[in-house]
C-alpha cells in the first residue's frame, strides 16, 4: 500500500472516529451547543456539522484511486460502470433501512433493537467479504447471501411505524449512507468518463457548485439529494487527488500542504463571501456550508499529508487503523452496540454530563473501533 493511500486511509479514520464520537452526543447533556448540530434555521456551523462533508471529501478522493485500480486489473468502462451501480445501490438500500429505524415501528411486532440487529446482521450476510472457495463453501456462502436478501424483504414486509402503525418504509431523507451512494453514483461516473481531462473535473465541479446556488437562490430546484452540495464534496476531493497526483518530486510533494492550505482558504473567503446570500446550514445544505466545510477539509487534509507524508508518522494513527480499513463495518456496529447496552447496562448520569460525558463518547468511539479490528481479525467485514 502506497503512502498515499495512507493518507485517505488516515483522513477517512479519523473523519470516522469523530462520527461514532459526535454520533453519540444523543446520550449526553450539558455539553457546549458548538459540538452539536445547528438548528435547521440556525446560521451556525457546529463541529458536528463538519464531520459528513469531511467524509464526503474523502469519498471523491478515494474514487480516482479506486478507478485506476479496476483500469489496472484491465476493466473496461463497462465493467466499472456496473461496479459503480452496484456499489452505490448497496448503500441506497442501507440508507433506506437505516434511516426508517428512526421511526417508532413497535407496530410490527419488533423492538427497535431486534429490528436493528436483523437488519445488520442482513446487511453483513449480504456484504461480507467472504473467501473465495470452489467447493461446498461457495454454495453456503451464496446462501447466507440469499438468506440476508430474504431477511430485508422481511423486516421490509413487516415493518409498520407512526402512532397508528399506518407508516411504512419510504426513502425520506435516504440516510447517510444513501446520501453517499446518490453522490458516489454521480460523481464516480463523471471521473471514469472524464479522468483524462483534469480541466473538465474542475468545470464539473463549478458546475455542482453553481447548482447548489441556484437551488437556494431559488432560480431553479433539482431533484439531486442536496441540489449539488454533496457532488460539491465529492469534486472537491478529487480536486485534491488531482494535486496530489502532480506531487511526484521531492520539491513538489514538500509544497503539497501549502497548495492544499492556499485552495482551503480560497474556499474560506468564498463561504464568508457567501454568508451575505445564505446562512450556513448543514440541514438546509447551503453553499455557504459547503465553502467553509471544503475549506475545513483542505486544511485537516494538509496536515494529515504532512504528518504522514512529509514526517512518516502513520504509526500514531495505528489504534484507529480499522475505522479507515472496515469503515461501513465500523459505521454499523453502533447499531446493535446501543442495542444491546440498552438491555445491559445503564450509566450513571454523571457519567453521561458534560467533560465527562464528552471523555465517555470518545471512548465508546474508540471501543467501536477495537470491535471493528476484532471483525476484521475474524473475517468478518463489509465491502460493497
Amino acid at each position: 500500500m502506497s503512502n498515499r493511500i495512507y493518507t485517505i486511509d488516515i483522513f477517512r479514520a479519523i473523519t470516522m472516529l469523530l462520527m461514532i464520537f459526535v454520533n453519540d452526543f444523543w446520550s449526553l447533556k450539558g455539553i457546549p451547543d458548538w459540538l452539536q448540530h445547528a438548528g435547521a434555521k440556525q446560521d451556525f456551523l457546529g463541529f458536528s456539522d463538519i464531520i459528513f462533508p469531511c467524509f464526503l471529501f474523502i469519498v471523491g478522493m478515494a474514487i480516482p484511486f479506486a478507478i485506476r485500480n479496476r483500469i489496472s486489473k484491465g476493466e473496461n468502462n463497462q465493467k466499472i460502470l456496473f461496479h459503480i451501480a452496484i456499489r452505490s445501490v448497496a448503500l441506497l438500500v442501507m440508507g433506506f433501512f437505516t434511516v426508517n429505524t428512526e421511526q417508532n415501528f413497535t407496530a410490527s411486532g419488533l423492538t427497535h433493537g431486534w429490528f436493528k440487529i436483523l437488519m445488520v446482521l442482513a446487511f453483513f450476510l449480504i456484504w461480507n467479504v467472504y473467501p473465495k472457495s470452489k467447493d461446498w463453501k461457495k454454495y453456503l456462502f451464496t446462501g447466507l447471501q440469499v438468506a440476508g436478501i430474504a431477511l430485508l424483504v422481511l423486516l421490509f414486509l413487516i415493518f409498520k411505524g407512526g402512532k397508528d402503525g399506518a407508516w411504512h418504509m419510504t426513502p425520506q431523507w435516504w440516510g447517510i449512507l444513501g446520501l453517499i451512494g446518490w453522490t458516489y453514483l454521480i460523481s464516480a461516473p463523471i471521473y471514469l468518463f472524464a479522468r483524462k481531462l483534469p480541466w473538465l473535473l474542475l468545470v464539473f465541479w463549478g458546475l455542482f457548485t453553481l447548482l447548489n446556488i441556484a437551488d437556494h437562490a431559488q432560480w431553479l430546484k433539482t431533484p439531486i439529494p442536496g441540489g449539488g452540495a454533496f457532488q460539491g464534496f465529492a469534486f472537491a476531493g478529487i480536486a485534491a487527488s488531482l494535486l496530489l497526483d502532480r506531487a511526484i518530486d521531492p520539491e513538489k510533494r514538500n509544497k503539497l500542504p501549502l497548495f492544499y492550505i492556499g485552495t482551503g482558504f480560497l474556499m474560506l473567503f468564498a463561504g464568508l463571501a457567501l454568508r451575505n446570500f445564505f446562512i450556513i446550514s448543514k440541514i438546509q445544505a447551503t453553499p455557504t456550508w459547503v465553502f467553509l466545510c471544503n475549506a475545513i477539509a483542505f486544511g485537516f487534509l494538509a496536515l494529515i499529508y504532512y504528518v504522514v507524508e512529509l514526517k512518516g508518522k502513520s504509526d500514531w494513527f495505528r489504534i484507529i487503523k480499522p475505522a479507515g480499513t472496515s469503515t461501513l463495518t465500523c459505521y454499523l456496529v453502533p447499531y446493535v452496540y446501543y442495542s444491546l447496552a440498552a438491555y445491559a447496562f445503564t450509566l450513571p448520569v454523571f457519567m453521561k454530563t458534560g467533560v465527562i460525558g464528552l471523555g465517555k463518547s470518545m471512548v465508546y468511539a474508540l471501543i467501536i473501533i477495537g470491535i471493528t479490528a476484532l471483525l476484521e481479525k475474524v473475517k468478518v467485514k463489509l465491502k460493497i
